[in-house]
């Protein structure tokens, strides 16, 4: 290999990306959260004013302020919408809101502006860290690569100038710049943002590798093969964006019902006010009578209906470590019937440990002994097969010798001299190959049944001569068997296992938890998981994606639902997902989904009984002569019936009682 790949470190350093601040919007840079926290605070201070007898000139101010933060901007969209000959909830929101002032109503009016315009601030605060998450995904990859002429020079070029058939060079440490493949050299790379891999993949010529992956200690010569508007990790972002557009059909159906809603109301109320009058009322009885009539029909009730309900489930997943991200989602979470899992960092806790310690005869060593000596080997190496072994001699109060001479080859292994004799660890097939002599014989046939059981091998070498076996691998979560088990009741199907990692690893997984092999769906590049899930939407199947990387996002943004694990989960996914596990604690996805289909119970009852209300009111009002007093009372009482009964899921009982449910 050409000796210019390894050396001028300062070169190096200097290439690496430096990584890049969060993007992140804040809530209140938001016009709309500025508004409608104004809207909030008036409200909050006119209240206890009126309710104390204080002069209507002290908290009549007040309201009416909240009346125009909070309601200026559902305002100039209802007439935005009203120019273009639709009418929507929203100005119906501000003609009742006005209409509940004008015959003293007041607080009922702001109060519905609040609501409104909380309502407004929190979509749009979602759709800016949607925003934020996809742009931050580009900072994986670096701002520029080191590219090759033909005539062996060097220049560093901005990776968007890179087209297809250049040279990269890529040395140790350094983020890929574009996808390529391998011509020349060896190395490790931590591909785990694209494929989801936990472990670096040896790379040598002819490999792929990918833009935005971790080289290793190995130098890399790369021809590109894609430009970089079509890389993966730009792919990923294009999926995102596109999902993320398209999916929310359930607002494309309320604002069909705000439309019909909206035109019936008006055009009742007009009817109420001038159907009397033609037939020789007054106008004060007649206005007043259309003012009730718009009180007792307004869709506060219906609005309280959803919301407390939908909010109260979204507070107790909270205080129990998941966060789910708006009334939408929780519904959603409910209507699910499939369930896709990713496998490394979502079933497993996405860090290698050693599960197999195999000395081989004649060795003299006993397992402690074996994993010592490997220990003592591998401490300084910085790859995360060796900190696994040495975390586990750790564990065992191992004494860990010191060493000398130690040397790194990027997929082949490391060699020291530990108590004066030479050690090497590292990858079987590279290390014996195919010797016949029965030590090497005896050390492949252990590492292959180690391999078969879906665990990495790893082969320890004494002055050339084996002596032992080590298994790595990545350790299923305690609570992962009685996930599936308690989804597969909930959803009547067994889950499915989308993953990156090798068939043969996915599918020893996939057993012990109890997924079927013809649920596993192993070797996946993120765009491949999306397509999976989008095959079962198109099949009708509301699916629930669970994932934990960059490679699981676009599979989290076409879901119908989706979560993510949030300890060791990727800024993209914890943005791109709907809700997200705090705690890791696999086992709340079944006792969140059980709560969701509890909270939608719940709607379905507020619904019912604030319809009863309204219809019985609206009837009165127009059959016989409703007071206008009890109007309001009637209004106000179905209000706190139906907002009472969607807080009962704000009680710890009812997270214990969904998740007994599933059990």
């Amino acid at each position: 290999m050409p000796s210019d790949l390894i050396q001028r470190p300062d070169r190096a350093a200097a290439a690496t990306p430096r990584k890049a601040p969060r993007r992140r919007t804040r809530v209140f840079a938001l016009a709309e959260a500025r508004w409608a926290a104004a809207a909030l605070v008036l409200l909050l201070i006119a209240l206890p004013l009126q309710l104390s007898g204080a002069l209507a000139w002290v908290w009549g101010p007040l309201y009416a302020a909240a009346y125009i933060t909070g309601g200026w901007e559902p305002a100039w969209a209802g007439l935005t919408a009203l120019r273009e000959k639709r009418l929507d909830v929203d100005l119906l929101m501000i003609v009742a809101a006005i209409g509940a002032a004008s015959i003293g109503q007041v607080m009922d009016g702001a109060l519905l502006i609040v609501i409104f315009a909380t309502s407004g601030a929190l979509e749009a605060l979602a759709t800016a860290r949607t925003q934020d998450a996809v742009r931050g995904l580009l900072d994986l990859a670096p701002s520029t690569a080191t590219r090759q002429s033909d005539d062996g020079s060097e220049e560093s070029v901005a990776t968007e100038d890179l087209v297809v058939g250049d040279i990269i060079l890529i040395r140790p440490g350094e983020r890929v710049g574009a996808d390529g493949r391998v011509l020349e050299g060896s190395s490790e790379v931590d591909q785990a943002t694209i494929t989801g891999e936990p472990l670096p993949v040896a790379k040598e010529a002819g490999g792929e590798v990918f833009a935005g992956t971790l080289n290793g200690t190995g130098a890399l010569r790369v021809e590109v093969e894609r430009d970089a508007s079509d890389s993966v990790i730009a792919r990923i972002v294009a999926m995102v964006e596109e999902a993320s557009e398209t999916k929310a059909p359930t607002q494309l159906f309320i604002e069909k019902i705000e439309q019909r809603y909206s035109l019936g109301m008006v055009f009742a109320t007009l009817a109420v006010f001038l159907i009397p009058l033609a037939f020789g009322a007054d106008l004060t009885s007649s206005l007043l009578r259309a003012m009730t009539f718009m009180i007792v029909a307004s869709p506060c009730a219906v609005v309280l209906a959803t919301m407390p309900p939908l909010l109260s489930a979204i507070a107790n997943a909270g205080r129990h470590g998941v966060l789910v991200k708006s009334a939408v989602v929780m519904e959603r979470l409910g209507q699910v019937d499939a369930v896709a899992l990713d496998k490394t960092g979502t079933l497993t806790e996405g860090t290698p440990r050693v599960t197999d310690i195999r000395p081989l005869g004649g060795s003299g060593l006993d397992e402690d002994a074996l994993l010592a000596l490997t220990a003592a080997a591998e401490r300084p190496s910085e790859h995360p097969l060796a900190r696994a072994v040495v975390e586990a001699a750790r564990a065992r109060g191992l004494v860990i010798s010191g060493m000398r001479d130690f040397s790194s080859t990027p997929g082949i292994g490391v060699t020291a001299i530990v108590d004066g004799r030479t050690v090497a660890v590292g990858t079987p097939d590279r290390l014996v190959g195919h010797r016949s002599d029965s030590g090497p014989a005896r050390a492949a046939e252990v590492a292959a049944d180690l391999e078969n059981g879906g665990r990495t091998a790893v082969l320890v070498l004494r002055d050339g001569i084996p002596v032992g076996v080590l298994g790595i691998a990545d350790r299923l979560r305690p609570d992962a068997a009685a996930t599936v088990t308690a989804l597969t009741a909930l959803t009547g199907g067994i889950p499915l296992l989308l993953t990156g990692d090798n068939a043969r690893a996915a599918v020893r997984l996939a057993a012990e938890v109890g997924i079927t092999a013809d649920g596993v769906h192993a070797g996946l590049l993120p765009q491949d998981k999306a397509e999976a899930v989008q095959g079962l939407a198109g099949l009708g199947r509301k699916v629930l994606v669970i994932g934990d990387g960059v490679n699981d996002a676009p599979a989290l943004a076409a879901a119908h639902a989706s979560i993510a694990m949030g300890r060791a989960g990727s800024d993209l996914a914890l943005e791109t997902a709907d809700a997200v596990i705090v705690r890791d604690e696999l086992a709340t996805v079944p006792t969140v989904v059980n709560l969701s289909r509890a909270a939608r119970r719940l709607v379905v009852q507020n619904l019912f009984i604030a319809g009863v209300f309204i219809s019985g009111l609206v009837i009165w009002d127009l059959v016989g002569h409703l007071p206008l007093p009890l109007g309001v009372l009637g209004h106000e009482g179905s209000t706190v019936i139906v907002g009472l009964n969607g807080l009962r899921l704000l009680r710890d009982a009812a997270w214990n009682r969904a998740a007994e449910d599933v059990r």
